[in-house]
């Protein structure tokens, strides 16, 4: 189980999370995902703990917590969306040009 933590400051690293976290707890893992171009956190994370009860005592104390002034979001994680079935994708690969560059 993973716990999803929303809402977070821009500040934040993985070490405040752990700190935060490790009160209820081992922590096992934490993902803090950064923007692509900017190399900026995102504002979310994702934490691992050792046991469900740790997960679940953790999320109890800081859903809605004030922290580095911001109010949190914690709740279990949901799984991840197969993003390909949703028939909005399509393919990245580009088309079209009757010619292929690599191939002169």
């Amino acid at each position: 189980m993973s716990i999803y933590v929303g809402n977070l400051s821009y500040e934040v690293t993985e070490e405040d999370l752990k700190r935060a976290f490790g009160e209820y707890g081992t922590v096992n893992r934490v993902q803090l995902p950064s923007d692509r171009e900017t190399g900026r956190p995102r504002g979310f994370a994702f934490v691992e703990m050792a046991k469900d009860e740790e997960e679940t005592a953790a999320i109890d104390a800081l859903d809605g917590a004030d922290w580095m002034g911001r109010s949190l979001k914690v709740n279990k994680a949901k799984p991840r969306e197969d993003r390909g079935s949703s028939g909005g994708g399509g393919d990245r690969r580009g088309g079209g040009g009757g010619y292929s560059r690599g191939r002169y």
